[in-house]
């Protein structure tokens, strides 16, 4: 396994390899892996001869607010588990090789980022979608893997890549979650023993639209009315959104169909935590 931190050392690297007709199968994090990436890796090394992963916590997807200094980080570990997983290639960038002085370019997704993650946190998604471009480039993927625990985030990429005619094959993976339910986040390390076991409350959530629907229930307001009186119900927890939007589109659907999917976000105490799930059978 060969670490670079240098960005023209990756790029050189990745280019070599492609100009020897290997395929690059690629997952771009910022670290703290878990079980979760350790998915995307595994099948990452399925679909690729060359398996890259970058660790970077990109300070332009955190808003002034948020928790960019605190963001737990454990390069060993990452390494470790990246190692297990067969990856060929391991990105470390510092902020200053992404973005450099006098940087001013940004890549902007409209419509798809107005909503939901893109509401409570402006400018987040430019962050995230300039980011995985230069990422995409320096690292010459064929294939990159994202989890759909982000759900807007991997529609937000997919229409970048489709829109700036970008060469790579986007793949989502099914989220990976507790045996307890509670979906992996390398946030959930902030969340206290009580905390904890209130996050359960969104799996739940999920669970209990997922009964009404397959009881018959298709009214899109009955079935948040119940799922916000639900997750109201624990005393640590503070709804940011609750929407069932079109699994594409990502707009509101007052009626539920196969398309439908719940997705959420809820501060259990300062911690926020996202999670989403079809409404019919696909598995999340």
């Amino acid at each position: 396994m060969d670490i670079y931190s240098e960005t023209a050392q990756m790029q050189q690297r990745a280019l070599t390899e492609k100009r020897s007709g290997r395929r690059i199968a690629f997952v771009p994090t910022m670290g703290y892996l878990h079980d979760g990436h350790a998915s995307l890796l595994h099948e990452a090394r399925r679909r690729g001869d060359i398996l890259a992963l970058s660790i970077f916590v990109n300070p332009a997807q955190f808003g002034p607010q948020e928790d960019l200094s605190t963001y737990p980080r454990d390069m060993d570990r990452d390494l470790a588990i990246a190692q297990q997983a067969g990856v060929d290639l391991v990105w470390t960038p510092t902020p200053e090789s992404v973005y450099p002085a006098g940087y001013a370019t940004w890549v902007d997704v409209e419509g798809l980022t107005d909503t939901l993650c893109g509401a409570s946190r402006p400018g987040h998604f430019r962050g995230v979608t300039t980011v995985v471009c230069k990422l995409f480039n320096v690292v010459q993927a064929d294939v990159a893997l994202f989890g759909q625990k982000d759900f807007q985030q991997l529609a937000v990429i997919r229409r970048m890549t489709l829109d700036l005619n970008l060469p790579v094959e986007i793949v989502g993976m099914p989220i990976v979650r507790e045996a307890d339910g509670l979906a992996l986040s390398s946030r959930n390390v902030y969340l206290s023993a009580d905390q904890r076991s209130q996050a359960l409350c969104l799996s739940r959530a999920l669970a209990t639209a997922r009964q009404m629907v397959a009881a018959g229930v298709a009214d899109s307001d009955a079935i948040l009315a119940a799922v916000r009186s639900l997750i109201e119900a624990e005393t640590d927890t503070c709804i940011d959104y609750l929407q069932i939007c079109h699994q594409l589109t990502l707009q509101d659907q007052k009626r539920i169909d196969t398309d439908s999917v719940l997705l959420l976000a809820v501060l259990v105490g300062k911690t926020r935590l996202i999670d989403n799930g079809f409404l019919f059978s696909q598995a999340t």
